[in-house]
């Protein structure tokens, strides 16, 4: 396909569009043009609606496609930037995205056909304005966003996802108006360490820097504190999209994402259920990468690694030339798009050595599928042993258990995985003024990707001596022998364990790793993660109420977790971590059983894992045939 720029770009910057309750949406309008000229000739149109500034590099996005033919419309939502209103997160998007695109669709440059594009929270109102089924809606490419917030995306079984923490301290406050209008707030917010925040426990009401954002602080306490499905913020159409599958629009879509990715299962939830209920074409692509959002050159997806890992070249796809060939096929009927129903990065393929960066190569190739799951993936149960081995086979033994000790006060440390906007401003001299918090660097506080599990000087929340988090006490390890044979798993991954505990809740985390033996390169091996899942004790069996556990009783815990595709090598070993913490990736159980994220007092749990004949522990892998 020739997508070489076809026209000049004259662009309206700031168009206010004004919603059904009369609130009016900073908009910027890029519309082709021709020696000079703006074409009187309607076009399909495209609509991003972003809290993160219509600008910058957004308006490289709207030049780039109205260069090739689209209206592109680019909203900040309301109460960012030059909207107005009061930003209430998800709360108005549904309504909000609907009225634009049906605004957008009735313009005389437009010629009814919109599409939807947008990563990140991008993605969310993409979702949200589709449980509206706006009229004019045609085509919509999801980049890395939910299904259920409270399933896995704010909460995860239960637990909070501190990124949000994070996020109201950064992306959030700031950038919210109050700070944008006020030098010494955004100063203020600027100097704000959130390694400091979350070093020194669970933030209290009105003793942050949110106290001077109210409408933040009550919306970050508000997901903190609420757990329970019968709160109608967990089934609002802006948050909870699973719970509109049949309302949604029927429209082709592409749901993109990455398995690293803090979305990854709501993308391939999305792609699954849809595919079933719509009649339009429904696409799945899932690539190797991390999350999108200031992670890419905006014209690709080029970055060949994730963390610690490199994939090489193949893992190159280029993101604006693949939602070019969709729209020009969906939007202008040209035979541009050939795409399977799924095309996933299978991981895993390289051969272990070091290279650029010191990053091991772990490889990998795309492959395409007709469904999800994939059919021909047997979910294949490998079983806890007595011994810490992890079998096929499942134990014999009468009685078998392992106790370890759960510290509040000393959580397993997060080093990378499915992390997205842990992070916090670079700390630095300069005032505001000469170092403007949009030009502030954005540091990592967990890493995002795949990393060798072991702490170094650089693990938030490590201290030394520094080493593979396998040899914590609280780290309970199984694994596989080395494996005669590769074995490729696509798909699901889930956990079931048996567990007691001493206390009246407490939490149970899986980890998957790709254990690597140790060579010329990697001396001490590598042990890779590849995905892993919480369960807090008291929304067990994915309870919509909470109910606390007898202290000394055995449950069952299934934790979900995140799809992965990855072929685990001759000469690899398959291993299981479990424990009760990944910190700060999640909010840490204070073993209580009072209020969520109470902070007043902590307890230790012991907490007892069975694996024997009544009891059997087990991962389920997705295997594929050899």
């Amino acid at each position: 396909m020739d997508s070489d720029p076809s026209f000049e770009v004259h662009t309206k910057l700031d168009v206010m569009v004004e919603m059904r309750d009369g609130v009016e949406l900073a908009t910027d309008v890029y519309r082709p043009a021709k020696d000079g000229a703006v074409l009187d000739e309607p076009k399909p149109a495209l609509l991003s609606r972003t809290p993160y500034n219509k600008r910058g590099e957004m308006t490289r996005h709207g030049e780039w496609f109205a260069k090739r033919g689209y209206v592109v419309a680019i909203q900040d939502c309301r109460g960012r930037f030059n909207s107005e209103g009061t930003f209430e997160m998800f709360v108005d998007e549904p309504e909000d995205g609907y009225d634009t695109v049906e605004w957008l669709a009735n313009e005389e440059y437009c010629n009814g056909r919109v599409g939807t594009v947008g990563s990140s929270y991008g993605a969310w109102v993409q979702s949200a304005l589709a449980t509206q089924n706006p009229p004019h809606l045609e085509a919509m490419f999801v980049n890395q966003g939910p299904a259920n917030g409270r399933k896995a995306t704010l909460r995860h079984h239960g637990a909070f996802e501190l990124r949000w923490l994070c996020w109201a301290f950064t992306l959030g406050g700031g950038f919210a108006k109050r700070a944008l209008r006020n030098s010494a707030l955004q100063e203020h917010l600027a100097n704000v360490d959130v390694r400091d925040v979350l070093s020194g426990g669970p933030v209290k009401r009105g003793q942050s820097a949110l106290k001077h954002l109210p409408e933040y602080e009550e919306w970050l306490f508000d997901m903190l504190t609420t757990g329970s499905a019968s709160d109608e913020r967990w089934s609002s159409p802006g948050i909870n999209f699973e719970s509109y599958y049949e309302e949604m629009a029927d429209v082709p879509t592409v749901y993109s994402g990455a398995w690293y990715d803090s979305y990854t299962i709501g993308t391939c939830n999305n792609f699954e259920a849809l595919s079933d209920l719509k009649s339009s074409d429904q696409f799945l692509l899932v690539g190797p990468w991390t999350h999108g959002w200031n992670e890419y050159p905006l014209s690709s997806w080029n970055k060949t690694y994730s963390g610690e890992i490199e994939f090489g070249d193949r893992s190159f796809r280029d993101y604006q030339e693949t939602r070019l060939r969709f729209f020009e096929h969906y939007l202008k009927g040209r035979d541009t798009w050939h795409e399977p129903p799924v095309r996933y990065f299978r991981m895993g393929t390289g051969d272990g050595t070091r290279c650029a960066g010191d990053r091991l190569l772990h490889g990998g190739e795309w492959a395409t599928a007709e469904e999800w799951p994939l059919p021909d993936a047997r979910p294949t149960k490998f079983f806890a042993q007595p011994d810490g081995s992890l079998t096929r086979t499942e134990p014999t033994v009468r009685s078998a258990q392992t106790t370890y000790s759960f510290n509040p006060r000393d959580p397993v440390p997060t080093i990378g995985g499915n992390c997205s906007s842990y992070v916090t401003y670079e700390q630095r001299d300069e005032s505001i003024l000469e170092y403007p918090l949009e030009e502030r660097y954005l540091v990592n506080i967990t890493g995002s990707g795949g990393y060798d599990q072991r702490t170094r000087a650089s693990t938030f929340g490590a201290d030394p001596p520094y080493g593979p988090l396998e040899r914590r006490d609280d780290v309970v390890v199984f694994r596989t022998e080395k494996l005669e044979t590769d074995l490729e798993i696509v798909g699901p991954v889930r956990v079931r364990l048996y567990a007691s505990s001493t206390a009246p809740d407490t939490d149970f985390t899986a980890k998957l790793i790709d254990e690597y033996p140790p060579t010329e390169d990697f001396t001490d091996g590598f042990a890779l993660n590849l995905t892993d899942s919480i369960c807090r004790a008291r929304y067990r069996g994915h309870r919509a109420e909470p109910a606390l556990i007898e202290p000394g009783e055995v449950y069952e815990y299934e934790l979900e977790l995140y799809p992965t595709a990855n072929v685990f090598k001759e000469g690899h070993r398959i291993r299981v971590d479990i424990s009760s913490s990944n910190f700060p990736r999640y909010d840490v159980n204070a073993n209580t059983g009072g209020g969520l994220y109470d902070g007043r007092r902590f307890e230790v749990a012991d907490n007892t894992l069975y694996h024997d004949r009544e009891r059997p522990t087990h991962i389920e892998l997705p295997v594929l045939p050899h």
